[in-house]
């Protein structure tokens, strides 16, 4: 009687813990697969529960039966949910999740035998009131239950054992929630442990404790560390997580295949290989590095999670696959290439080429003058003057393309472009007087700026014979003005060819304006302006 009553008070202290976790999971659960499985594991073991304690005051062989059909749907069901549950927490292979779906047939077909017994007595082969003897298919079925329960706290364990990671304690708590009665079931069953009460509700009761402890300071079945362990699992980047005493505790399964980690459960194991894959000393408190290994580059940087109290609890470092980016610098330095030839190309087609074009037309025909016994001294001289001066211009073309070539940062502001142009002239007095204060405002004329202060001044060598330019820069607040003036022969008349046309083109294209002037002995002016507010807007 005494038994009986310690009994009844064992299951009821059992029973509440399970309704306890029960009450917890579907207040702080979530809608998911997974919390659905770990419910029904729990209602499971409360139908055991109940049957155990309807039992004890069971009194006709009616009551003893349908508290043990009871007993026997919780029995039935909790080993292959738990077989299930696991696949589900340690996220196995689809092909997995799909087989552990056939296991409630096993649940189905156990049931069937438990409430056809009176046919066949395979179940009990005797069931009285107050006694039952177990028969061949009972003992059958409690090794299929056993070898689901050990088969699923088997796939946890693996879990982290194939992928190099620490238990996590979500998972010693969920494995000692099924382990613990089990363990104790067993040694009840064989007469190992002997009692006259039944002990398994008191450790179901500590397994209920354990599952609450599980999910109410380790966030087991919470969607939000589901979602995180997921993406996690699935991004295109490594991540490999290190504890307190730098070993590794998570390692998310793209960083499972890079080459280099394989074999790797520490930090000073990590900085080694690095060590040796770089050649170089690296701390293992870097906070970013980049190495190459084999034919691929990654990317490894460092950060570190700390406690409440500030306290460093794990450093986490995520590797990336940077191969793309490193092909993608070769290409476009290689694009640069080519068009740094073509641009080459281009000016010595549009300047250089023409002029030596021209220098070599004038040459002909003063060989032809000279063979045809042609003695125009004033005309020879002028082909000479005109050969000078193309050659000068030439050379002053030339002289900027090379500039060019040598400093890439002349085009940063629209003073540092004129005076490429100015310090390649010679032969020529040239004077740049700068007005005003030049901003990043202005720096969306430099090409052109340079491109009209070119033109103007190989126009002024190559056709005015001046001895002296000037060039005035003015930066005002609405504008930027440039004035070049040369004291060369000059003209009447003002014909824009391709030269001053593509000025203007230029010039106009940004809001501004162009002025030619010139008058025959007095030289020859060009003033151009672009507004600062047209460009704004």
């Amino acid at each position: 009687m005494i038994a009986n009553i310690v009994s009844a008070i064992l299951l009821f202290l059992g029973l509440c813990g399970m309704i306890g976790s029960l009450t917890w999971i579907i207040r702080r659960g979530n809608q998911n697969r997974l919390t659905r499985l770990f419910l029904s594991c729990q209602i499971s073991i409360v139908l055991w529960l109940i049957s155990e304690l309807l039992i004890l005051f069971s009194y006709t062989k009616q009551q003893y039966w349908i508290s043990y059909i009871i007993g026997n749907f919780g029995i039935s069901c909790f080993g292959p949910l738990w077989l299930m549950l696991s696949a589900e927490y340690t996220n196995t292979s689809a092909v997995v999740k799909k087989l552990t779906r056939l296991l409630p047939l096993i649940s189905i077909f156990a049931i069937f035998v438990v409430i056809t017994n009176p046919l066949h007595y395979l179940y009990y082969s005797v069931f009285e009131a107050g006694s039952a003897e177990y028969g061949p298919l009972f003992y059958t079925f409690q090794v299929i239950y056993y070898t689901c329960i050990i088969t699923g706290i088997s796939i946890i364990c693996l879990k982290h054992t194939k992928r190099s990671d620490q238990m996590t304690k979500q998972s010693i708590l969920l494995i000692l929630s099924a382990a613990i009665p089990l363990g104790i079931n067993t040694l009840s069953l064989t007469g190992i442990l002997k009692s006259k009460a039944t002990l398994t509700p008191l450790f179901f009761g500590i397994s209920s404790l354990l599952i609450i402890i599980a999910l109410g300071r380790y966030g087991l079945l919470n969607i939000n560390n589901l979602a995180i362990r997921d993406t996690i699992n699935n991004i295109n980047s490594g991540v490999v997580i290190f504890d307190i005493n730098g070993n590794i505790s998570y390692k998310n399964k793209y960083a499972g295949n890079i080459s280099f980690l394989s074999g790797i459960h520490n930090i000073a194991q990590l900085v080694k290989t690095l060590n040796d894959v770089t050649a170089e000393e690296i701390s293992p408190d870097f906070s970013s590095t980049e190495i190459r290994f084999e034919n691929d580059f990654y990317n490894l940087k460092q950060s570190y999670c700390e406690n409440k109290n500030g306290n460093t609890v794990a450093r986490i470092i995520t590797i990336n696959n940077v191969t793309e980016y490193h092909e993608l610098a070769h290409a476009e330095k290689k694009l640069s290439l080519e068009q740094e030839r073509n641009r080459i190309a281009q000016e010595m087609h549009d300047s250089a080429g023409h002029t030596f074009t021209m220098i070599s037309s004038l040459a002909k025909l003063l060989k032809f003058e000279v063979e045809q016994g042609k003695q125009d001294t004033l005309k020879i001289m002028e082909n000479i003057s005109e050969i000078d001066g193309l050659s000068r211009s030439g050379v002053t073309q030339l002289r900027c393309t090379i500039n060019n070539l040598r400093d890439d940062e002349f085009m940063t502001s629209v003073v540092r472009a004129v005076k490429t142009v100015t310090t390649a002239v010679r032969g020529v007095d040239i004077d740049l007087c700068i007005q005003g204060e030049e901003d990043e405002r202005y720096g969306f004329c430099i090409k052109e700026m340079y491109d009209n202060c070119r033109e103007t001044v190989t126009n002024a060598l190559r056709y005015s014979d001046a001895t002296r330019i000037d060039i005035i820069l003015k930066f005002l607040e609405e504008r930027i003005e440039m004035y070049i003036l040369d004291n060369g022969k000059g003209c009447n008349d003002i014909s824009e060819h391709n030269g001053l046309r593509g000025i203007r083109e230029r010039t106009e294209a940004l809001g501004g304006t162009v002025r030619f002037s010139s008058v025959k002995g007095e030289g020859f002016n060009t003033i151009i302006k672009i507004p600062i507010k047209e460009v704004e807007i």
